[in-house]
C-alpha cells in the first residue's frame, strides 16, 4: 500500500530495508505488486542479498566490505553481474569504519571518500562496474564536500541525499540546500529526501 501511495505521489524508485530472512520472504510480494523499481537495502548478511536477487529486484544497496569473506562477496557479485543488477555503495557518516575514523580524526569528507573507495575497489577487483555511490552526512557542507572529493576520483553515478535531515520543515530546507548544490554541480543522478515524516512528504 505504501509503495502505491508513493507511486501516486511521483516517486520513481523504491528502497526497501531487508534486515532478516523473514523480510526477504515478504519482499517477494512487494516486488510482484510494485509499479516502481525496487531496491533492496542489505546490511552484513550476504544470504539476504542472494535471497533478494532471486526475487527480481532492480538494485541492491550493499557495502561489500560489511558482508563477510571475499567468497561471500564474490557469490553476491556473481549473481548481480549475471542479472545486470546494479549495486549502490552507501556510505553514511554515522557508521564509518573505525580504522578510517581514527586515521582522519572523525567522519570527515575525506574519511567518507576513503570508505567509499574501499568498497568500490572490492567490486572492481571482482570485475563489477554496475556501481552507484552515496555519501551521506547529516550536515550539508560535509555531504557536498565528500561528493566533490569523490567526483575527482571516480566516474560512477551518485545517489544524493542528506541523512537524518530532520522533521518536515527543517529537514526539507536542509535537503533543498544540500540537493540543490549537488544537482547544480552535477553530483547527483538519483536523489532521496530523508525526513522524519511520512514518506509521501519526502517525495
Amino acid at each position: 500500500r505504501q509503495v502505491r501511495r508513493l507511486f501516486r505521489a511521483g516517486c520513481e524508485l523504491i528502497r526497501v530495508a531487508v534486515p532478516d530472512l523473514e523480510s526477504a520472504a515478504a519482499l517477494k510480494k512487494v516486488v510482484a505488486g510494485s509499479p516502481l523499481p525496487v531496491i533492496a537495502d542489505i546490511h552484513f548478511d550476504h544470504r539476504l542479498a542472494l535471497a533478494c536477487l532471486d526475487l527480481g529486484i532492480d538494485g541492491l544497496r550493499l557495502n561489500p566490505g560489511n558482508i563477510g569473506s571475499r567468497d561471500k562477496v564474490r557469490a553476491v557479485v556473481a549473481v548481480a553481474k549475471d542479472r545486470k543488477i546494479p549495486i549502490r555503495i552507501g556510505v553514511n557518516s554515522g557508521s564509518l569504519e573505525k580504522d578510517i575514523q581514527r586515521k582522519h580524526g572523525g567522519a570527515t569528507p575525506a574519511a567518507m571518500v576513503e570508505s567509499a573507495l574501499r568498497h568500490i575497489r572490492i567490486l572492481e577487483e571482482l570485475d563489477f562496474r554496475l556501481i552507484k555511490v552515496s555519501l551521506k552526512a547529516s550536515d550539508v557542507l560535509r555531504t557536498v564536500e565528500a561528493y566533490r572529493l569523490l567526483a575527482r576520483t571516480v566516474d560512477y553515478p551518485f545517489h544524493g541525499g542528506i541523512t537524518e535531515a530532520g522533521t518536515l520543515l527543517p529537514g526539507a530546507v536542509k535537503s533543498a540546500v544540500g540537493l540543490g548544490l549537488l544537482l547544480q554541480e552535477g553530483l547527483a543522478d538519483t536523489i532521496r529526501v530523508s525526513l522524519t515524516a511520512p514518506p509521501e512528504e519526502e517525495v
